[in-house]
């Protein structure tokens, strides 16, 4: 299995702070945005990842992730010339993929759940998650059956069959890259990744499983602010309280060190003159 990261794009959603470097590249709470994706696929058993960019920040990200040796994955770049949606990932990483599995995930995307299993256990065919969230209408919908076999996804509906947004994080089989480039751009020119979901759903070859942990999209302002707020919450909940100090503070000088003793006879001579 080899793993995908698209951190391409333009993020006008983000400016003016994707003006002078990547959205990908933009700090959650203690670590750079792209971190967090990394650190999925790795979890997940992945370590040959792609790492596909924008021209005008590729050099960021060989700053400051080099050959991901220190993820302990092997990482390989590819330049997105300009945004043609989602499934075009799978067209510019078409010679990485080889005829391998790939599971593809957003560079803006960050998510609680561990995918390891479903990595692991992966044979064939298209392999999509599901969250339940307030208003579908805005994401892409799929529907499904107990089975968790998928019955329809449609991207933005006026009228969401169900409650599950697909988050981005995909797994699909040796053919994704084929499936891709036989694909038409949509009326806003890009190569939509439910389009390809749609290529696996034909024959029946779509699952989902529902993620049961927290995921949010990094790339608008205030889903940069809940994850930031989320994540620092979640590593302040995991350290550990600091030791109490005495009460008796008056044994402790400001310099750390504890001379009370010597404090209390300079007070009782005081007192006996």
């Amino acid at each position: 299995m080899k793993g995908i990261i698209l951190a391409g794009g333009n993020a006008t959603r983000l400016r003016p702070l994707t003006k002078i470097t990547s959205k990908q590249l933009l700090p959650v709470y203690n670590k750079p945005m792209i971190f967090y994706p990394i650190e999925t696929l790795v979890r997940g058993g992945i370590e040959d990842i792609l790492i596909i960019v924008a021209p005008n920040y590729a050099g960021h990200f060989l700053n400051l992730l080099g050959s991901g040796r220190e993820f302990g994955a092997k990482f390989t770049y590819e330049i997105q010339e300009e945004p043609r949606g989602l499934a075009d990932a799978f067209i510019v990483g078409e010679d990485f993929i080889k005829g391998e599995n790939v599971t593809m995930i957003l560079g803006d995307n960050i998510f609680e759940d561990d995918f390891k299993e479903q990595i692991r256990n992966f044979q064939s065919g298209g392999h999509i998650f599901a969250k339940e969230v307030p208003d579908p209408e805005k994401s892409a919908v799929v529907e499904f059956d107990n089975d968790g076999n998928v019955l329809s996804v449609v991207e933005k509906p006026k009228e969401p069959k169900s409650n599950y947004a697909v988050p981005g994080i995909y797994i699909f089989d040796k053919r994704a890259s084929e499936f891709a480039k036989g694909l038409k751009p949509s009326e806003r020119g890009e190569i939509e990744i439910v389009e390809l979901y749609l290529q696996y759903l034909k024959t029946h070859e779509l699952k989902v499983d529902v993620l049961n942990g927290w995921w949010e999209d990094a790339g608008t302002f205030d889903g940069l602010l809940r994850v930031n707020n989320f994540i620092a919450e979640k590593a302040r909940l995991q350290t550990p309280e600091p030791a109490q100090q005495s009460p008796d503070v008056s044994s402790r000088r400001a310099d750390g060190r504890s001379d009370g003793g010597q404090v209390k006879k300079e007070l009782s001579g005081k007192e006996e003159k």
